[in-house]
């Protein structure tokens, strides 16, 4: 599918460097906590490695993503974490392993999924290059904990713009998960990109606008650093609350790490 594949090779290439930051790792590494409350490095593998292979079923097998989806419903805000929990107590080399395959067969069946078809999911049905496009946030956001937790500064690339993206289009779901009701016009986001490039969503024109860095706005929307840590600016004020509730990840509002 020539519209998944780029973005298919972004997530390997993402993947690829979250697997070396962790490829070796001692046994007693794995136990390392990271920033997120609770999670060492092996949860966060083992919660990557969950939802790429959930992530497969709904690509290869539906009726197995069903059954998965039933499950989901006995416990909808604690059944991820469960899964986490689940697996992080895998040997980190098994651990490793099965993130590695799943990952590549999850990479090499979104490459085949027909154009027009919309993949099942927790939320609602998805293109393939739509859910290649939410491992990537995942898989980065993931592996900057991983990262935090090793002391480790990973250089940003190109392929923050496709998690920038599901930022800036996941603003009115921020909104109505808080409560809120979404804006009616579009803001305007710049974002100044690795390269010294910029860019941009939305009317230049618009009353509401958000600028800063592209890396420092992907920490935003998954809710990795606080704002006021970071170099993001809103001018209105509809901007300035979105900066305190953006989230690009599906589910209930996230607490985040500020």
């Amino acid at each position: 599918m020539a519209g998944a594949a780029p973005i298919v090779a972004d997530l390997r290439a993402e993947s690829d460097v979250l697997d070396a930051l962790v490829a070796e790792l001692p046994a007693q590494g794995w136990h390392t906590q990271t920033p997120s409350p609770g999670w060492t490095i092996a949860h966060q593998i083992a919660h990557l490695w969950w939802t790429d292979r959930t992530s497969l079923q709904a690509v290869t097998d539906e009726a197995a993503f069903t059954e998965v989806l039933a499950e989901a419903a006995k416990d909808p805000l604690g059944f991820v974490d469960a899964a986490a929990e689940r697996l992080a107590t895998t040997a980190p080399a098994d651990l490793l392993a099965g993130w590695r395959a799943d990952r590549t067969r999850l990479h090499e069946a979104l490459l085949k999924v027909e154009d027009g078809r919309k993949l099942p999911w927790f939320g609602p049905p998805m293109s393939a290059a739509s859910m290649a496009t939410a491992r990537l946030m995942e898989t980065w956001a993931h592996g900057l904990d991983v990262a935090d937790a090793l002391g480790v500064r990973r250089e940003p690339t190109a392929r923050l713009r496709s998690i920038a993206h599901i930022g800036v289009r996941t603003r009115d779901f921020a909104f109505s998960v808080h409560g809120l009701t979404p804006p009616a016009a579009p803001f305007h986001v710049k974002l100044q990109a690795p390269d010294g490039d910029s860019w941009s969503w939305g009317p230049d024109d618009a009353a509401q606008s958000v600028t800063g860095s592209a890396e420092d706005f992907c920490m935003l929307v998954t809710q990795r650093r606080a704002p006021a840590d970071l170099d993001v600016t809103a001018v209105g004020d509809e901007a300035t609350t979105w900066l305190t509730i953006a989230q690009a990840f599906a589910g209930p509002p996230g607490a985040g790490r500020g």
